[in-house]
């Protein structure tokens, strides 16, 4: 099953409106797990650092973290790179509509030939490291941007069945991934084969966010991939299963996971 084709329809569906973007980036950043996990880690750097801070935005996809961050610390500047030059047009227009292209900067930039020069202050990383085979050499280059003391957080599946490749072929995202998912010894040595230490290293998505997992995001997945014509169903759907879902993820952040699908990173450029 690809998640990829129908994600990109969403984000063309809402690209030229901005209410319609608006609300779009606020159901990511509700649904998506990974999401709380990582505006906690973002909010614990940022707020160290007094807000002030050059972010590299790595791998910036629609663009949701990035408008998350300038809207709430207004003294923070980022440079939003990708590979796909059509998410960056959108996300540009959209954060000009917001009034914030000011403090963004965008470019198409391959993580593995790096052509940012930083320094930066920090660097995020969502969802992106599973589908580069080159990883260590991405992580090289982190640490050729990042100043000292520079943060690095990381968000990617974990090796515990991350994208549910335990499951059925058919129903799992994995065929979009170079591999499964990282284990905990496995990313912290390859951090610090690149010249960089790892803080912390959790496991997401344990068993209260795998099952919500399974009810916001697998199975609508499986029916937006059958036919998009289901996009009429997900409101009564939702409507069901909004209240326990965000108890399973609050449950996910607040809980020590012996083990889950998801890694939370952070680590520093000593």
């Amino acid at each position: 099953m690809d998640y990829d084709p129908v994600k990109d329809r969403f984000g063309r569906l809402v690209a030229d409106s901005r209410w319609r973007t608006r609300l779009f980036f606020q159901m990511l950043h509700l649904f998506f797990l990974r999401a709380w996990h990582v505006r906690r880690a973002l909010r614990s750097a940022l707020d160290a650092q007094g807000g002030q801070a050059s972010i590299l935005d790595a791998g910036t996809g629609f663009g949701q973290f990035a408008w998350w961050i300038v809207r709430r610390w207004p003294k923070a500047r980022i440079h939003a790179v990708d590979i796909k030059p059509d998410y960056l047009d959108r996300a540009k227009r959209f954060l000009e509509q917001e009034g914030l292209a000011d403090r963004v900067t965008f470019a198409i930039d391959d993580l593995t030939d790096l052509k940012a020069e930083g320094p930066y202050d920090l660097i995020l990383s969502v969802d992106v490291m599973e589908h580069i085979l080159e990883d260590v050499t991405v992580f090289k280059h982190f640490k050729r941007v990042l100043r000292p003391g520079g943060v690095v957080i990381i968000n990617t599946p974990s090796d515990q069945g991350g994208s549910d490749s335990h499951g059925d072929h058919d129903e799992s995202f994995i065929g979009e991934h170079v591999r499964d998912g990282y284990g905990k010894d496995e990313i912290r040595s390859k951090l610090s084969e690149a010249g960089l230490e790892a803080d912390l290293v959790e496991y997401t998505y344990g068993p209260y966010g795998s099952l919500a997992w399974r009810l916001t995001i697998k199975w609508p997945m499986i029916w937006l991939n059958a036919t998009f014509l289901s996009v009429l169903l997900l409101p009564f759907w939702y409507a069901l299963v909004l209240l326990p879902s965000l108890v399973l993820n609050t449950l996910d952040v607040s809980s020590k996971n012996r083990t889950g699908t998801g890694l939370i990173v952070v680590a520093h450029r000593p």
